[in-house]
């Protein structure tokens, strides 16, 4: 076995799309991911070749002295998140499809082992169990992000929770528990409604004990529209919220 950080991505709704739409946004997904690691200065060296999960895709990165885990977090992760934010700002939803891109990821890291067919392990079973969460598809409904971001309990309590640069421990809320092999695993999902919330009780002076759950919060009625309206264009733009990038979104009328 070798030991490797583990990103993973996966599109949200790609089974509802035409397989040329597909297409379209698995070549644009890899070229941005290609994009974040290069500038985050993780380039091909530094990780092997991605792995196809069909509507997604596996990234192992080897986590040297020179490309520690803190990376992944930070600034790959808000890279991303504003590639496809911009990305997405330049589509337009018209009967051809829909052409935005709204990803879950999951950060891990373990012992991976490979046998010719590809790469298999217990680390791999927990990033994808992590990944396909019904939490994580959650947190990515409820966003106007175009990234919802899980991390196991291994990152978690090895690099998010002491607050290194970029990296906001009060963002993260632990949402996800599922069982892997016997044992029980945790998820914490990325979270910026609840570090605002903290941040409120802060200045109330409301001790930690009593401070209720982070909210939950629901997409803007404008967001949760976008699918129904293919006479309307969307326009995007990208605000940093945390460490992730969302947006507002404007409608005009297009020409009919």
């Amino acid at each position: 076995p070798r030991y490797r950080a583990i990103l993973a991505v996966d599109i949200e709704g790609s089974t509802a799309r035409t397989d040329p739409v597909k297409a379209e946004l698995r070549r644009t997904l890899y070229r941005l991911l290609e994009e974040a690691f290069n500038r985050a200065g993780i380039g091909r060296g530094y990780r092997e070749e991605y792995v196809d999960r069909g509507d997604g895709a596996l990234v192992l990165v080897h986590p040297f002295d020179e490309v520690p885990k803190t990376l992944l977090l930070h600034p790959v992760i808000p890279i991303l998140s504003g590639l496809l934010a911009e990305y997405n700002s330049a589509q337009t939803i018209s009967p051809g499809g829909d052409r935005r891109i709204r990803v879950r990821v999951v950060v891990h890291a373990g012992e991976v082992q490979s046998d010719g067919h590809g790469n298999f392990g217990e680390a791999l079973d927990v990033a994808f169990r992590l990944l396909d969460s019904a939490e994580a598809k959650e947190a990515l409904r409820r966003t106007s992000a175009p990234l919802a971001l899980v991390v196991s309990e291994d990152i978690y309590h090895s690099i998010v929770r002491h607050g290194y640069e970029g990296i906001r421990a009060d963002c993260y809320v632990p949402l996800v528990r599922l069982e892997v092999t016997g044992r029980s695993h945790q998820g914490w999902v990325h979270d910026a409604g609840a570090a605002r919330a903290a941040a409120a009780h802060r200045r109330a002076g409301v001790p930690a004990w009593r401070r209720p759950p982070g909210p939950r919060r629901r997409r803007s009625p404008v967001a949760s529209t976008h699918l129904t309206q293919p006479t309307k264009r969307v326009v995007a733009r990208p605000v940093v919220v945390g460490t992730f990038i969302t947006t507002t979104t404007e409608r005009t009328a297009t020409a009919t």
